[in-house]
């Protein structure tokens, strides 16, 4: 229930605030005055799109406040799954700059306008001649039924099945469609894995290959110095092993003067040891060391093909090669396995379908069942609006699986005797639309938990007493939820329990709209006026005291 709507800096309001009534609230101005301005920051509220030029000021912000009390309509699991606090009271704010930023708080904490509409359609239902076109659609037929019958769950269970089903049919496709491509490329990936595997890359170090094959190619030339370094090592008179004896000899004769000529001979005695190894791993080296043309043949055509390879496919490194080769195997075995893949997924599918089709077959049985009774409930407040001979037909055909069901509706109306019922579009006038709008409205405010509805101009092309009855059928709404009636008529107006007056202010060099709610003198005035124009006889006043007196 809307409890308190603020509005400051939008189109031509300036600083507006109203605390709506708990039941039926009246709005009612001249035209062009703004009473559907106060409808456009409320959509704004709900998550519509906002605009730079709806700004007052273009030089100050637009801030829009709605306090509602939000106690027992559900809101509290998805106030809390997006991190937002839920107190009985919730405040939803928007605000729009002077450069166009549009920002939306949810009890002033950040939230997006996917949310706010998540929340905004749990909360209000605002009803304008758009809703009345839409009366025409499938889409909104349906959703009539599904709200009449109540049957939650069979939608969501159709619904999730139908997920599930839609999930597995995808599978199943993009399977088929990727095996008939890579059945058209499987002989060339079936040769490019050959290759690939030809090349035993697992366990492959190309770096040592590479290291092992310039040792090959050079081997003269390693074993030649190598035996030069040997003979530098050990020549018999200059070689450096003989010469490090000699001087580890002197060294260690003058060791006794003093400890820093033993640690001389202590660290010549290390580079000594150090050196004989060096020496056996040349000596060991250089024998073992002999031209290998196989092996050479071998690590060269080796490399030939791992070169090859990655130049092919573009790669840089063995690792990537064996990545290559990997996909290509699994493409292959793919297409060598399909079909029983294919068989498992479609199988899968086949299985989801039959889901479908339980759930929407229980679906469409509560639908049906719900037809006949939301005939005549509208066909019986028609009358009682002063339309004896309308009729409703509603339609029901069996279509493909959607997301909403395999069922079709189709609203078809009559307003005269003998007129076989048809097409909304081609049979319903401006007047009969509003009064079969508002007996939709009615059936539907009784099945849902709804806080508020908003009207506006429902009351077109209606007068007198239907006038009279449609506002008691609003006052019966009203018992059950909070109304906001946006109208024309004086009977309309005579029946609110808070009754609101929008009108132009032109005291400035800017035009300003403002609303107030009236005291009951003024109420008066305002329907008499209603009746009787800018200056009300005095019948127009006893005429509007009689209206107010119908709904005391």
């Amino acid at each position: 229930m809307l409890k308190q709507l603020s509005i400051k800096n939008y189109a031509l309001i300036q600083q507006l605030e109203i605390t709506p009534a708990k039941t039926l609230n009246i709005i009612t101005g001249e035209t062009g005055a703004g009473k559907s301005i106060v409808l456009g920051a409320l959509g704004l509220l709900l998550g519509n799109r906002a605009e730079t030029r709806v700004l007052f000021d273009e030089n100050e912000k637009c801030v829009i406040e709605g306090v509602f009390n939000v106690e027992g309509y559900g809101l509290q699991a998805l106030l809390e799954e997006n991190d937002i606090d839920y107190d009985n009271q919730c405040c939803i704010r928007r605000e729009i700059t002077p450069a166009g930023k549009s920002r939306a708080f949810i009890n002033d904490t950040p939230a997006n306008l996917d949310l706010l509409k998540q929340i905004g359609v749990k909360l209000m239902d605002i009803h304008s001649q758009h809703d009345t076109q839409q009366l025409g659609s499938n889409e909104y037929q349906l959703g009539i039924v599904d709200a009449f019958a109540q049957h939650l769950p069979l939608l969501h269970t159709y619904q999730n099945h139908y997920k599930e089903y839609k999930k597995a049919e995808q599978a199943y496709k993009k399977l088929v469609a990727e095996a008939e491509g890579l059945s058209k490329e499987l002989d060339y990936n079936k040769f490019l894995l050959d290759e690939l595997l030809k090349a035993k890359l697992d366990n492959l170090n190309q770096q040592n290959l590479e290291q092992e094959l310039e040792v090959l190619e050079n081997v003269e030339d390693i074993k030649s110095k190598l035996a030069v370094s040997l003979q530098y090592l050990t020549d018999g008179e200059y070689g450096a092993v003989k010469n490090i004896k000699a001087t580890l000899v002197q060294l260690n004769q003058i060791g006794n003067y003093a400890e820093k000529y033993q640690n001389m001979a202590d660290r010549l005695q290390s580079v000594s040891i150090e050196l004989a190894d060096i020496v056996k791993e040349i000596e060991v080296e250089e024998e073992k060391l002999f031209t290998d043309e196989e092996k050479m043949g071998q690590l060269q055509e080796q490399l030939s093909l791992l070169y090859n390879l990655q130049k092919k496919h573009a790669k840089l490194s063995v690792a990537e090669l064996v990545a290559l080769r990997n996909e290509l195997d699994r493409k292959v075995s793919l297409v060598l396995n399909l079909d029983g893949e294919i068989a498992a997924a479609k199988q899968t599918t086949a299985q989801a379908l039959a889901q479908v089709k339980q759930s929407a077959d229980l679906l469409s049985a509560s639908r049906l069942a719900a037809l006949p009774l939301i005939e005549t409930e509208i066909n019986n407040l028609l009358a009682d609006l002063g339309m004896p001979n309308a009729k409703v037909v509603l339609q029901h055909q069996t279509t493909a699986y959607e997301p909403t069901g395999n069922d079709q509706i189709e609203l078809l109306f009559s307003a005269n005797k003998g007129k076989k019922p048809e097409n909304l579009k081609n049979v319903a006038s401006g007047g009969e639309f509003s009064r079969l709008m508002l007996c939709v409205k009615y059936i539907l405010a009784g099945k849902t938990a709804l806080p508020t509805i908003i009207f506006d101009e429902i009351d077109t092309g209606i007068s007198g007493e239907v006038a009279i009855k449609v506002s008691k059928m609003m006052n019966r709404m009203a018992a059950r939820h909070q109304l906001i009636v946006i109208t024309h008529l004086p009977q309309m107006a005579s029946n609110g329990e808070a009754h609101y007056y929008v009108y132009k202010d032109n005291s400035t060099d800017k035009t300003v709209s403002k609303i107030r709610q009236l005291s009951a003198d003024e109420k008066i005035h305002e329907i008499a006026q209603m009746i009787g124009g800018a200056k009300p006889s005095q019948t127009a006043y006893e005429s509007a005291k009689e209206l107010l007196a119908i709904y005391q």
